[in-house]
């Protein structure tokens, strides 16, 4: 069998294993110079399949020279591109050469579905199939979902799971689109692979996505940015590519939306527009990592303080990997309010709960509980409070027309414990929560909370976690911002929030209405007129 007359499988194009070439000089040190230079090889030789042109060489630009040449030079790679930017024949094209040009090494291509991932390796096919025989290797196999060739290097194509990679050992590992695998899977998959992924000294991973909400990719993003993980950031902008100018975004605004342009061509994190704080303010906040950290799902970010009050407000779970269980520790000593704790779990019993949280509360000097008790969590607080004997668990009373109110750890014979979170609760928490993030009077530095409150959103009248995400944290602090209206909690941070908000409010509108030279009213000599000269005096609703 000859070059010229060899096939696998009835493919001419492609070389079966065993077939011997003859080199000629020339094509020795092509085959050299190729192999020490991932750019010039795939510009000369890698064919790619575009929608106007059909097959033609791979032109690349100078952003795909730039991500090619630096997931070369590095272990870890993370890019943030727009849509339809050929982010992923960039990719490919690279795995390409690194399985023609290094013996033995395993490449996995994971996206956030499997038809996505199969599609990757049929470009890589693609391309392997239209290579001169005398650079290809000989095909050992060539499947739907993996491909082996005659060096021993093999590609497989998966969905992105926990179990996707679990037992293998990978050279290479593509997260495609990991901004659109679901959540709880990316972060699963993470505790599963990166063992995989660290136990070598030259394995690579190389994330490529479209950003979506604050998730795992998000995370990984920021942290690269802020070095604080060893993923090199690449980010490339729309107007990088050829051809995209300013009246090629309008057209894109007119035949789909700004914020679908913002979020798949400017890369914006932030999605929707409906959320509960702000587009600009969750743009602004910023994650860190614990001081401590359990299996668990506990998170310490400050140690308890003697001179300082604590309180805790708990949300409830079935414990049935759905909901979370969910806890926050916030220090109401002084404004702002910071949140030093927080817990989320979806595994334990909720019998068991009560155990997570009596430590933690004890910890931080006793903290005052307040439990959320629709559902499971009416079973929680009498646990917490009869059984684990805990004192400091908050009780509320309904008072008419004032609805709930906060009775402390004592009350009268008709207190419960607890908080049941109606619509008058929720409506009036959601609001203060608002307040408290966009005026810096509630501080947290939690990814969860934050990742909970990208998809907090307004649906049927009231905010609520968006499809596929969770909420248990945010509405802990719901709670917690409800509760700090009430005349108890005045007593236990010894002051006044909405007095104090309401006081910056009105010194910010005197600033602005600083009077000059006289004004002449025209008003009855009997009308009180303000200190501004303005006719009118605002109302303090607090005094």
């Amino acid at each position: 069998m000859t070059e010229n007359n060899s096939s696998y499988y009835g493919n001419y194009n492609l070389k079966p294993a065993n077939v011997p070439i003859q080199f000629t000089q020339e094509q020795v040190e092509e085959y050299i110079k190729c192999s020490q230079d991932p750019n010039y090889f795939i510009e000369k030789y890698i064919k790619i399949v575009n929608v106007d042109k059909g097959l033609v060489p791979f032109q690349m630009y100078d952003f795909q020279k730039n991500i090619v040449q630096t997931i070369h030079d590095n272990r870890f790679t993370i890019a943030k591109l727009p849509r339809q930017s050929g982010k992923s024949t960039t990719v490919v094209s690279y795995i390409l050469y690194y399985i023609l040009f290094n013996p033995s090494v395993n490449v996995a291509i994971l996206a956030n579905k499997q038809a996505v991932a199969r599609d990757l390796l049929a470009k890589i096919k693609t391309a392997y199939e239209y290579l001169p025989k005398w650079i290809q290797q000989g095909v050992g196999e060539w499947n739907k979902g993996s491909i082996i060739l005659e060096n021993g290097s093999k590609v497989v194509a998966s969905a992105t799971s926990s179990s996707a990679i679990r037992g293998g050992s990978y050279n290479l590992i593509l997260l495609d689109e990991f901004a659109f695998v679901p959540p709880g899977i990316a972060e699963e998959f993470f505790s599963s692979a990166y063992p995989t992924i660290s136990s070598g000294t030259t394995t690579k991973v190389v994330i490529v996505s479209t950003p979506k909400g604050l998730n795992m990719y998000y995370k990984l993003w920021v942290e690269a940015e802020e070095k604080r993980n060893e993923f090199v950031p690449i980010e490339v902008h729309w107007s990088d590519i050829p051809g995209r100018d300013a009246k090629w975004k309008e057209q894109q605004i007119r035949n789909t939306s700004e914020e679908q342009f913002k979020q798949e061509f400017e890369c914006d994190f932030i999605g929707s527009s409906d959320t509960l704080i702000s587009a600009h303010k969750l743009k602004s906040l910023t994650f860190r990592s614990p001081i401590y950290k359990d299996n668990n799902g506990l998170k310490v970010y400050e140690e308890p303080l003697s001179n300082h009050s604590y309180i805790m407000t708990v949300d409830s779970s079935r414990g049935n990997h759905l909901d979370y269980h969910a806890f926050v520790v916030v220090d109401i000593t002084k404004v702002p309010y910071k949140v030093v704790a927080t817990f989320r779990n979806n595994e334990m019993s909720p019998m068991v709960y009560p155990n997570a949280i009596y430590p933690v509360a004890k910890k931080f000097n006793d903290a005052y509980v307040l439990v959320e008790i629709n559902d499971i969590g009416g079973q929680v607080a009498d646990l917490l409070y009869n059984e684990l004997e805990y004192d400091n668990v908050l009780l509320t009373s309904v008072r008419g027309r004032k609805g709930q109110t906060l009775d402390g750890g004592f009350g009268a014979s008709e207190s419960q414990l607890g908080i049941r979170t109606t619509k008058a609760v929720k409506r009036l928490g959601c609001s203060l929560l608002k307040s408290f993030v966009e005026d810096d009077k509630l501080i947290f530095t939690d990814y969860d909370i934050i990742q909970e409150l990208v998809s907090f959103v307004l649906k049927n009248h009231s905010y609520e976690a968006d499809v596929g995400h969770n909420d248990d944290l945010v509405m802990c602090l719901v709670l917690f911002c409800w509760l700090s209206t009430q005349n108890y909690f005045k007593d236990l941070a010894n002051l006044d929030i909405r007095k104090q908000v309401f006081d910056e409010k009105l010194r910010q509108l005197e600033d602005d209405l600083t009077p000059f030279g006289f004004i002449e009213t025209g008003l009855d000599p009997d009308v009180e007129i303000d200190s501004e000269g303005t006719g009118w005096t605002l109302a303090d609703p607090y005094g």
